[in-house]
């Protein structure tokens, strides 16, 4: 295979959450003959191309998020240098920089999918978070850095922002949505639509990408040193994780399998259905999450 010679095999790749849509592209490298690891929240297989072509390395995905202690993965990747390629963001890079530097090698996502969503039935005509009322609470956590910029940029004002959104739906649905609360566009409008009854009913939102900021959350990121002393197989890898890229938002359907297999098999208490996969996967590429760049 053409990364033989010149990539370390597994090729170790650390995700930043559990397994879903926004992962695909990653999980799309897979090759049929994976076997998952439900102890070590790893799967390894041969990494494969377009067509399952062998590329004479194996792949091995981590999961990120709890089964990591819920640590930047900058931070994992620095516990263990072993890991070729981590999931950065602009943000977390930028926050990580000074201790623990990485340089990213492909972009992921060309918009970011973070949204602040609310009921349209409660705020009748509003398309933006910056027209939402001045008293209107703005619920999110305490990790998201936006929310500074969004505060800087007087979008929201300090007095709305509450940081204590846990990803439950109960309040949401205890107040009819009359609020704006954080969610990634390829998932929480599907939940509340669709998987929670007792709300039943399509969400408004807007995405920070449209707000005015325009940041990377999932790229391939590594070591700095990495850049030179595995420059031979990065030229090969990365046009590799692109075409993966290219090939989820195409035809998702069979990683999506591969996803939904995966979360069954860890079986740690996180739910997603296949439907929320299948809306992940459409609404990637429908919104332009994963796409070509204005440069390229």
């Amino acid at each position: 295979g053409v990364l033989a010679a010149v990539c370390p095999s597994p090729i170790i790749v650390q995700t930043d959450w559990h397994a879903q849509a926004e992962h695909g592209p990653t999980y799309e490298l897979l090759g049929q003959d994976y076997e998952i690891d439900a102890f070590n929240y790893s799967v390894t297989g041969t990494l494969v191309t377009s067509g399952e072509v062998d590329t004479g390395v194996d792949i091995e995905i981590r999961e990120g998020g709890p089964a990591t202690g819920w640590q930047q993965t900058a931070s994992v990747m620095y516990q263990d240098p072993d890991i070729f390629l981590g999931y950065t963001s602009t943000d977390g890079a930028v926050e990580a920089s000074a201790g623990q530097p990485t340089v990213s090698v492909a972009v992921i996502m060309e918009k970011n999918p973070q949204i602040i969503m609310w009921n349209p039935e409660q705020f009748p005509g509003v398309e933006r978070v910056a027209d939402l009322p001045d008293d209107t609470p703005i619920l999110t956590s305490w990790m998201a850095t936006y929310l500074y910029w969004l505060i800087n940029q007087g979008i929201v004002d300090a007095s709305q922002v509450e940081e204590s959104y846990e990803a439950g739906v109960s309040r949401f649905v205890a107040e009819d949505g009359a609020y704006g609360q954080q969610g990634y566009a390829s998932n929480e409008p599907y939940i509340y639509e669709v998987e929670t009854p007792e709300y039943g009913k399509a969400v408004q939102y807007e995405l920070t990408h449209d707000m005015g900021y325009e940041t990377y959350s999932q790229n391939y990121g590594v070591l700095p040193e990495r850049i030179e002393e595995d420059r031979a197989c990065l030229e090969l890898l990365v046009p590799i994780l692109q075409q993966g890229m290219v090939d989820y938002v195409t035809d998702g359907a069979e990683t999506n399998a591969v996803i939904m297999d995966v979360n069954a098999t860890y079986d740690d208490g996180f739910v997603y259905s296949e439907g929320n996969a299948e809306f992940g996967h459409t609404e990637l590429g429908r919104l332009g999450l994963i796409g070509n760049g204005p440069d390229g």
